[in-house]
């Protein structure tokens, strides 16, 4: 398969305009692969490095696969796609079940991380963590606490809210799967 260089300057809008309706972060650890949804994120320029930002909570398996494998993929559709892709990635664990297999999804191997592309979100960022923290929702002003962390908020821990941890990927490689 080849794989297209993309200046992520020329792309920016559109991969922020994917951004908005959900993207998929891919991970690898050993022979695990796990994509998920994410809506929480940018791109930006720190420390001067192009970078994609992400938000995952703590429960995630993904945040799990993250802390094995400092490495990760975003995967961006650039045409029609299979909607199952959405709703089996942004809503079952991959502590349950393949969703690679499920979905038979086409993995190509990244050229810089260990971490596969999907050629059917061909619109594909490599990305190495250079920075990981976890959020302090008590910064954050009281409305938001309220709508994003309500069950951290009230203390009533009787769900799986929890905070997340933002990750800081270095953009490596970016590129179109045709």
């Amino acid at each position: 398969m080849n794989k297209r260089p993309i200046n992520i300057i020329d792309s920016a809008s559109d991969i922020l305009r994917a951004l908005q309706k959900g993207v998929f972060i891919t991970t690898r650890n050993g022979d695990k692969v796990n994509s998920m949804v994410v809506e929480w994120g940018t791109l930006g320029n720190n420390w001067g490095r192009q970078v994609f930002v992400c938000y995952v909570r703590e429960s995630r398996y993904t945040h799990e696969m993250l802390e094995q494998n400092p490495e990760f993929t975003v995967n961006i559709p650039v045409a029609e796609y299979d909607k199952r892709i959405f709703r089996v990635c942004g809503g079952k664990s991959g502590r349950d079940m393949d969703k690679v297999s499920e979905l038979g999804l086409t993995l190509v191997e990244g050229s810089k991380v260990d971490v596969p592309a999907i050629k059917e979100l061909p619109l594909t960022l490599e990305c190495k963590v250079i920075y990981r923290q976890k959020e302090d929702h008590t910064l954050l002003p009281e409305d938001i606490q309220q709508r994003f962390y309500p069950a951290i908020t009230t203390r009533n821990h009787d769900t799986d809210q929890d905070e997340h941890f933002i990750y800081f990927g270095e953009v490596v490689d970016a590129y179109v799967v045709e």
